[in-house]
């Protein structure tokens, strides 16, 4: 069973959708303990970081998240979902702290003639870790669909699974052991989004 955190984001049914889709057993979870039998779990997101994090709290499901992520089961992080996953965030000056399972924090694009903020819409990705199951049958430079202003900076290089370039280049998907995170939203990635959801619920089994 994929347990889907449900804390009122805006895409929480389409996530759903997308999971069923691929073969997976889906239950959407509101408080800690409904976390316990599943064999992995996703956390979507949109809208603000501040948000996302506050929901959270609200239902306790902030220890809840961490203490899954140390069963060592799969756990995936969508959109604020995977900001969430950082430490702070510099988004209308946020008060509130992240998750801290990866060091860094989310900050905003950089301002250039130009250049739309918020990026809405297909992005390429360059892949940096071939190894990482979540892209497997994905090629590199393949498109995926981003609705983001803000972007990680993780410290540590070697979790970038994925880069991409918006002009600055961004950690757009990140992995370390059985932690899977993407900026892009898989559930609205059409057919590259579906492979790398199937692979996902692959590692659940």
């Amino acid at each position: 069973m994929i347990a889907l955190i449900d804390y009122d984001s805006g895409n929480l049914r389409s996530v759903e959708k997308a999971l069923k889709k691929v073969g997976a057993d889906v239950c959407l979870v509101r408080h800690p303990k409904e976390m316990m039998g599943a064999s992995a779990v996703v956390l979507p997101g949109v809208g603000a970081f501040d948000d996302c994090l506050n929901a959270l709290r609200k239902q306790e499901l902030l220890a809840g998240v961490r203490d899954f992520i140390q069963t060592g089961k799969p756990f995936l992080g969508i959109c604020v979902g995977y900001q969430a996953l950082f430490e702070k965030s510099d988004e209308f000056n946020s008060c509130a702290a992240g998750l801290s399972i990866f060091s860094g924090k989310v900050r905003r694009f950089t301002e250039r003639p130009g250049l739309k903020i918020p990026q809405i819409g297909w992005n390429q990705i360059e892949i940096a870790q071939p190894a990482c199951p979540l892209f497997r049958g994905i090629a590199n430079g393949s498109y995926v669909y981003f609705v983001h202003s803000f972007f990680p900076e993780p410290l540590d290089e070697t979790i970038v699974a994925t880069r991409t370039d918006y002009g600055d280049t961004f950690a757009s998907s990140v992995w370390k052991e059985n932690v899977f995170a993407t900026q892009f939203h898989p559930e609205k990635s059409q057919i590259i989004g579906l492979q790398l959801l199937k692979n996902f619920v692959s590692l659940a089994k």
